[in-house]
C-alpha cells in the first residue's frame, strides 16, 4: 500500500518543543522506526508550517494514495481550507493529534477538519501514527 503522513506547523520541531506534551522523540527518528515495522509498505512523509503547501500536498496525494495519516496541528481549529481540501479528495484521512485535543485550551476542541476525515485518534502520542496505518492497512 501507498500511504502518505504529512504533518502540519511545528511538527518539525517535535523531540524539542514542549517535551512535556509532545516526547522527547524526534518524528524522523519515529518514522524510520515506523517504516522498519511496515516494509513491504510506501510511507512517504511531508512536513510544512505553511497551510497552502499542506493543501497542495493533500491534493497531490489525495488521488493516488491508498491512505493519508494527517496531522494538520494548529490549522486544525483555523482552517476551512484544508477541511475543503480533505472534502475534496478521495483517498481516506486518518487525523492524528498527539496530544489529547480535548483537554487542552477550548479552542483547541473546534476542529474543521475532523468531520472530513474517516477517523480522529488524539492523545496517544506517537503511537496514534502507527496506529492510523493499521487502520489504514486492515479498511482500505
Amino acid at each position: 500500500m501507498k500511504i502518505a503522513i504529512i504533518n502540519g506547523p511545528n511538527l518539525n520541531l517535535l523531540g524539542t518543543r514542549e517535551v512535556n506534551i509532545y516526547g522527547t522523540e524526534s518524528f524522523t527518528a519515529f518514522l524510520e522506526i515506523l517504516k522498519g515495522k511496515y516494509p513491504g509498505h510506501e510511507i512517504s512523509y511531508f512536513q510544512s508550517n505553511i497551510e497552502g503547501e499542506l493543501i497542495n500536498e493533500l491534493q497531490r496525494t489525495g488521488f493516488d494514495h491508498d491512505g493519508i495519516i494527517f496531522n494538520p496541528g494548529g490549522y486544525t481549529h483555523t482552517s476551512v481550507a484544508i477541511g475543503d481540501a480533505m472534502a475534496a479528495i478521495k483517498t481516506p484521512v486518518i487525523e492524528v493529534h498527539i496530544s489529547n485535543i480535548f483537554a487542552r485550551e477550548s479552542f483547541r476542541q473546534l476542529s474543521y477538519v475532523s468531520g472530513k476525515a474517516k477517523g480522529v485518534i488524539s492523545g496517544l502520542g506517537l503511537k496514534g501514527y502507527e496506529l492510523a496505518l493499521q487502520c489504514l492497512l486492515e479498511t482500505v
